[in-house]
């Protein structure tokens, strides 16, 4: 009883240590969405363009000018002296708002350009995160490994003082303990700079320690392949991106037509005028009223503009289209990626569980002396292999589903 209520206190423990680490992931895709200075510039490449807007819609400068005549014009009531005019130019009806929308529509795709980047670097955090709790598990292995190296180095020693077995076995150790401890050196370097790059993600001190768990959460998509296909084509940024674009050419469009429209202009001309030679009081000129109109007579100009949007719209066309074939094609590769880590974890807890089991037989062969060092190392290697493995696959699951994730624009 006593042995089955230890059990059930580990798995609790693991599981709320699984459940930490996945909340520490969290803080870090939080901090790396805060202080990534690549995804701040794309941030402020959206903000930018949001002011693009109100640039768009407003109506041109109006224009005030003043003359001042050198040789007065005689009048009436006196000379002129000077003039004053101002004038507002209108463009057809609907252009600005047309001119707008383009802005705003623009605008939109650039804050999907920075959602595909934050996806992005999200899916670049989670993979280098689990990159690092591999290493570090294979940084763990490696140890239990040399510790059991030295158990057998002891198990051979004795052997070789009491004289069943020549010092060859304890030589092969010693190779054998040599080629870990050189993995694992590199295996330690290599954590070094997996947490640097980690760290440099996050935009946050490069020694700065990356906590992760014990033993991998395992997670699985709640969805099917054809679903998952789905949720890429409605979700996916880069999709929504080229969707808004090709809006955005659409108002362009309409905007290039009424840019071939007539524009008006109204004014207004104010005279000051002196005194005249009869000694009357100078007396102000009435105030004109003036209004004006540009008239487009180059067509082919605004057709080609026409034609322009016409052909970049089906340039967007063909190049979604595109996109969707290649991030179909992507996400078959995933997709199997996924399969595949999935049945090489089932495979290999049960190989590493079949090869521990071996190598404790062999041990006991070994020192009753029915058995062979060489088979003990070959078995031990196997253990290696099949515990990094494991790992691996875990790893490599986890980030398969991550990088699905991404697609679907989550």
């Amino acid at each position: 009883m006593k042995k089955y209520r230890t059990m059930i206190g580990m798995f609790f423990l693991l599981i709320s240590s699984m459940l930490s680490a996945q909340q520490e992931l969290e803080g870090y895709l939080q901090t790396a969405a805060e202080n990534n200075p690549g995804l701040k510039a794309k941030f402020k490449d959206y903000m930018a363009s949001l002011e693009l807007a109100p640039q768009a819609g407003a109506l041109p400068n109006p224009n005030v000018a003043f003359g001042y005549f050198i040789s007065p014009v005689e009048t009436r009531v006196g000379p002129q002296q000077f003039k004053i005019s101002a004038s507002q130019m209108f463009p057809w009806f609907g252009t600005l708002e047309a001119r707008e929308n383009v802005a705003v529509q623009r605008a939109k795709a650039k804050y999907e350009n920075f959602l595909e980047a934050r996806s992005l670097l999200f899916n670049e955090v989670r993979s280098t995160y689990f990159n690092i709790y591999l290493n570090r598990r294979a940084i763990e292995i490696t140890r239990e490994n040399l510790t059991i190296l030295n158990t057998f180095r002891n198990l051979a020693h004795i052997k070789v003082e009491a004289g069943k077995v020549s010092a060859l076995d304890e030589y092969r150790i010693e190779m054998e303990t040599g080629d870990l401890e050189n993995q694992l050196a590199l295996f330690i370097d290599k954590q070094y700079v997996l947490e640097v790059m980690f760290n440099n993600l996050l935009n946050v001190e490069k020694e700065q320690k990356v906590m992760t768990p014990d033993i991998l959460w395992s997670a699985d998509i709640s969805l099917g392949k054809e679903q998952v296909l789905d949720s890429i084509q409605a979700n996916n940024h880069q999709l929504l991106a080229l969707s808004l674009q090709q809006e955005a050419l659409t108002y362009r469009k309409e905007l290039a037509s009424k840019q071939g429209k007539p524009e008006f202009s109204i004014g207004l001309d104010h005279t000051i005028v002196g005194q005249g030679d009869n000694n009357m009081a100078g007396t102000d000129a009435l105030v004109f009223p003036m209004i004006g109109i540009s008239v487009p007579l180059y067509r082919n100009k605004y057709r080609a503009m026409v034609n322009e949007v016409v052909y970049l719209r089906e340039a967007k066309e063909f190049e979604r289209a595109d996109k969707v074939n290649f991030l179909e094609t992507i996400l078959e590769n995933g997709w199997k990626e996924y399969l595949d880590a999935g049945r090489r974890l089932q495979l290999y807890k049960s190989q590493l569980e079949l090869a521990g089991q071996s190598l404790n037989l062999l041990e006991t062969e070994y020192v009753t002396g029915n058995n062979s060092f060489e088979e003990i190392l070959r078995m031990e290697r196997k253990v290696l292999a099949y515990g990094l493995e494991l790992e691996k696959a875990r790893s490599d699951k986890q980030a398969a589903i991550s990088f699905i994730n991404y697609l679907m624009g989550q």
